[in-house]
């Protein structure tokens, strides 16, 4: 019998890709304290007066509305961006000096005008990273903001992300958000004191500031503000699926909008609370075995200009960066919190932001921590 030979199938051949090894991805951040190794701090290149509208006054006193109103869509002032600029570039220089990649936006001319199918606006500025985008692990979300003057701000962080995501980083986008009238109450007011609380947001779509949430491993708090509705935290829950808990912190704030001067943790069992908007005995279960460190009064400050043109509260003390779980970058100018934080066992490190509150925040607003050394754990039993 005639034995019929199969064609012999050539292998597959062994492409340089193909035997590289496996990408390692860039980004890795599950809390806000393991070593810090690489982080994108802002810019303020082309800082422009965020362009009128009730999601953007309505944080802020009515006499200081009015003047944003009229201002709005100007380039800040060069005293004020010179003041900031001297204090960001110590601050870029501290975070080199102790060993942290520092990762920049591009700059931008944010007084362009820009339009959806709706409405039309100009930018704000890239100052705070914080805002618009969130790290969870390897994965970096940008998120739907509410405020239309920063419904692009992303772009300016397009070099850095295309570059995280060639090296193995998860880049994803949140639903980006109409931002229609139907979004905010047209008869908005600030709630008084005693009165219950009430939002400038509905529920007509998801929109969140990446600001209003902070990490501890699998588990994240977050605060339900003028800037992150339900609907926005609900997102961010399927999103990122039954691996990771959301607990809300209930903020007696009559004006939220981010976290970071309610709420931060600084180590494993210890987190720092503003006495102002938190009350102690309403927060989440999951804290009964934590330490509870209450923020000193902030120290006064007497620029007052700094107190016309600050976009924040008083309470930017708290806007704290945590290097390694023990060293804390701090504002120079609040003694008090210094002290405290050197009480409770770490080690502040003492540095000048405090000009940077015209353009939205402080050292925790002005970063985004791209990679700390450690691995994804769960802090709560």
């Amino acid at each position: 019998m005639a034995v019929v030979q199969e064609p012999e199938i050539p292998a597959p051949s062994v492409t340089a890709a193909d035997a590289a090894e496996p990408l390692v991805s860039p980004v890795n951040s599950h809390n806000e304290w393991d070593p810090l190794e690489e982080i994108i701090v802002g810019r303020l290149d082309g800082a422009t007066v965020p362009s009128d509208h009730p999601v953007v006054a309505c944080n802020i006193p009515p006499w200081a509305a009015r003047l944003q109103g009229l201002a709005a869509g100007f380039r800040y002032p060069r005293l004020l961006v010179e003041q900031a600029q001297q204090e960001l570039d110590q601050f870029v220089t501290l975070l080199q000096a102790l060993g942290v990649t520092v990762r920049r936006p591009d700059a931008v001319d944010h007084r362009k005008r820009f339009k959806t199918p709706d409405w039309s606006s100009r930018g704000f500025c890239n100052t705070c990273p914080r805002d618009s985008m969130l790290v969870i692990g390897d994965e970096i979300i940008e998120t739907p903001m509410a405020w239309p003057c920063r419904y692009f701000e992303t772009h300016s962080y397009r070099t850095v992300l295309k570059d995280y995501f060639r090296r193995g980083a998860r880049w994803t986008s949140a639903p980006k958000p109409q931002l229609t009238d139907e979004l905010f109450e047209d008869d908005f007011r600030i709630p008084e004191p005693g009165e219950p609380m009430r939002y400038i947001l509905t529920e007509f779509e998801p929109v969140f500031d990446a600001a209003d949430f902070v990490r501890a491993g699998r588990d994240l708090f977050v605060t339900r503000s003028n800037v992150t509705n339900r609907m926005g935290i609900e997102w961010l829950r399927r999103h990122l699926g039954p691996g990771y808990r959301i607990h809300e912190i209930e903020s007696r704030c009559r004006t939220p909008m981010h976290i970071d001067t309610t709420f931060i943790p600084l180590c494993p069992g210890k987190v720092l609370v503003n006495p102002e908007y938190i009350d102690v005995d309403r927060l989440p279960d999951v804290l009964k075995s934590w330490d509870i460190l209450i923020a000193p009064e902030p120290n006064p400050i007497n620029d007052r200009l700094l107190k016309i043109t600050s976009m924040c509260g008083k309470w930017l003390n708290m806007n704290v960066l945590v290097i390694d779980g023990k060293r804390v970058i701090a504002e120079r100018h609040h003694t008090d919190t210094l002290r405290a934080l050197e009480k409770w066992g770490f080690e502040p490190i003492p540095c000048d932001l405090l000009h940077y509150a015209p353009f939205g925040g402080s050292f925790h607003c002005a970063t985004l921590d791209v990679r700390r050394r450690g691995t994804l754990e769960s802090y709560f039993d």
